[in-house]
Order: C-alpha cells, then sequence, then structure tokens
C-alpha cells in the first residue's frame, strides 16, 4: 500500500524520500518541518492500516515492512538527508500589507517606511511575480470604492516600479470594500480594511 501524507488546511512543510521496487513495501521517511510562522501544523502518515501522526516540529516516520515507526529528526539530520532537496526549494510566498490615508490613495506614515521591506524581499528573488490588491473600509457605495482600491493599488505599482521592479511583473487588482480583513457593518471608517496587499512570488 503506498503511504499517504494527510495534511490539514494550514500549509505543512514535510519531506518525504521513498524508494518503491515493485510491489515491495514501500521504504522512506516524512519528517514534519518547522513552520516558518510559527503556526501549529501536522500530518498524518498512514500505511498498511496503520497510522502515526506528526505535529511537532521535526516529528518524523519511517515507512517499514511493519508499518511508519515514529521517531523525532532534528535540524541536523534534515540537512544532512535532504540538504540537496532543501537547496532546490524555491523562496516561499510572502505577504505584506500597507495601509492608507481614508478616503485618499496616500500610504499612512507606517506603511511608507515599510514599503522598504517590500522591495527588499522582491530583490530576493531570480524573477519575481508580485500581485497587489487593492482595499477600502466600507465608508461609501461601491461606484466610489471600486475606483479607490484600484487607485491605491496602482500607487503600489507605480511606487515599485520607480523603484526598478519591471511593471511586467506586478499584477494589479481592486477589490473595494468587498474583502474586510475586519468585519464591521457599512459606513464603518475602519483603519486596517483601507489596506494594500501584495503577495510577493
Amino acid at each position: 500500500m503506498t503511504p499517504r501524507c494527510l495534511a490539514p488546511a494550514l500549509p505543512v512543510a514535510v519531506l518525504f524520500a521513498a524508494l518503491l521496487a515493485g510491489c515491495a513495501t514501500p521504504q522512506g521517511t516524512v519528517v514534519l518541518l518547522p513552520d516558518t510562522g510559527g503556526k501549529s501544523t501536522a500530518v498524518t502518515v498512514d500505511q498498511g492500516g496503520m497510522t502515526v501522526v506528526l505535529d511537532q516540529p521535526y516529528a518524523a516516520a519511517k515507512l517499514t515492512s511493519r508499518g511508519p515507526e515514529a521517531y523525532t529528526s532534528n535540524a541536523d539530520q534534515v540537512k544532512a538527508q535532504f540538504g540537496d532537496a532543501l537547496g532546490a526549494r524555491p523562496v516561499p510566498p510572502q505577504q505584506y500589507i500597507l495601509y492608507f490615508v481614508e478616503g485618499k490613495d496616500e500610504f499612512t506614515d507606517e506603511s511608507r517606511r515599510a514599503f522598504d521591506g517590500v522591495l527588499a524581499e522582491i530583490a530576493r528573488r531570480p524573477v519575481p511575480d508580485v500581485l497587489v490588491i487593492g482595499h477600502t473600509d466600507t465608508m461609501g457605495s461601491d461606484t466610489l470604492n471600486d475606483p479607490l482600491s484600484r487607485q491605491r493599488a496602482e500607487v503600489v505599482r507605480r511606487a515599485l516600479v520607480a523603484r526598478g521592479i519591471p511593471a511586467q511583473d506586478i499584477v494589479v487588482v481592486g477589490r473595494g470594500k468587498r474583502e474586510p480583513i475586519v468585519a464591521t457593518g457599512d459606513n464603518v471608517a475602519e483603519p486596517r480594511n483601507r489596506r494594500v496587499e501584495i503577495l510577493v512570488r
């Protein structure tokens, strides 16, 4: 029976190495890596009707003819066994949020300072792919908020292009007040909803 790794909705960093030969019992290792964002994650290893749950960083299971055998790995062991695979992984996506002054397409002072962090992340990637999504709070109508959210995203795009990011690497979208990060009623001036999300891939 082929081993199955069942992951929850949260992204899980799992290393899996296996050797399959004809109808032989699968042999290999599954290791749960620490989540870079500090979130709790888990993976279930199911082999031959036996199940092992890995729910701690570096929890691991060897796939054997007797079923999965749990053990605890560590950073040095993972590097020794999976160093080449880890080195070949793409840089994971990063998300940034910049906030705007109410009713305007101007950064808040704090977001103006945070903009340099976005540029540094883009510079780390040989072929960056940048998605810029503008949002508003619920003040006003869709007729006002749809173009305002797009204007905010365009402000970010222009700032990125001015700092050397190719325009063709940036996709811009405006979502108006449809996707608030903080749920509110209509006509509520919520600063955290006046934002642009930047996904760097």
